[in-house]
């Protein structure tokens, strides 16, 4: 994969695959320092700075696991890897820690939430086992409060992922319906409050309504058991899919969705979703 017929002597030591999990490692940290050192760009970023590309190297995963492309998905990890590296790196340049902090710190922690393998605690269970995580994880952040539960959830997560967090940790102490019926009539409620809204014409009126409708849709879907992020994912790839079909019904007929009125698109994509049921 590499030419090393123009690589300077002196990297020498970072050309060689190797087998080893251990070499392979420091391998890894040493290239990332060398970018710190010599690479331009690699030398003015900082963990603001890259903040972001943590978070969409970790979709970038999550969708070559969608597709099962393995090739993809060692490549992708890859690049979260390098993330998690740089980042290290940083901090051991602040003298804040370091990599080897970074893995010793994981280590212990999942020895510490895995006392049913670790120790002599048990876990029969899968429901168990969570229950025990989130115990010995609230007792980790020294959360106090139930409140303080639910602001630790991550502001940076994706809105679905963390609403629908923050309502199982409220569950957790009893703030919850006892079935999934008071919570579809609460999504039934929202709406015709953001219609009223709406009605008003006040727009802050609808935007708050419309976010207490996404968080009830959110508690409908935790009812359900259904990903919320997930359903969404797969409406969104099934309106794709009848839009791909819609336009390429049009051409077959000799039009463009350009020139097409609303009402012709929805003659098409009704036959479309017929066709689909």
């Amino acid at each position: 994969m590499i030419d090393k017929s123009n690589l300077k002597e002196e990297y020498n030591y970072l050309y060689d695959d190797s087998t080893s999990e251990e070499t392979a490692i420091r391998r890894f940290i040493e290239l990332v320092k060398v970018l710190r050192k010599k690479c331009p760009w690699d030398m003015e970023q900082t963990h603001m700075s890259i903040r972001r590309g943590m978070i969409e190297e970790a979709y970038e995963v999550v969708e070559a696991i969608n597709r099962e492309n393995y090739d993809n998905l060692r490549e992708e990890l890859g690049d979260v890897l390098l993330q998690i590296v740089f980042h290290s790196d940083l901090a051991r340049e602040e003298n804040k820690f370091n990599f080897i902090d970074v893995v010793n710190y994981e280590c212990e922690k999942m020895i510490n939430r895995h006392p049913h393998v670790f120790s002599n605690g048990e876990a029969k269970t899968v429901d168990k086992v969570l229950e025990k995580w989130e115990n010995i994880k609230s007792k980790e952040h020294g959360n106090i409060t139930h409140t303080e539960r639910l602001t630790d959830v991550p502001k940076s997560l994706p809105a679905l992922i963390r609403g629908e967090k923050v309502q199982k940790r409220a569950a957790d102490v009893g703030f919850d319906w006892d079935n999934i019926e008071p919570a579809i009539e609460k999504v039934r409620e929202e709406l015709e409050e953001f219609c009223l809204a709406k009605a008003e014409a006040n727009y802050e009126g609808m935007f708050e309504e419309l976010g207490d409708l996404l968080f009830s849709v959110i508690n409908v879907s935790r009812f359900a058991k259904i990903d919320p992020e997930e359903a969404l994912n797969r409406s969104t790839e099934k309106f794709i899919d009848r839009f791909r079909m819609i336009e390429e019904a049009a051409k077959e007929s000799g039009k463009n969705l350009e020139n097409m009125s609303l009402e012709e698109m929805d003659e098409l994509w009704d036959v479309i979703k017929s066709q689909r049921a």
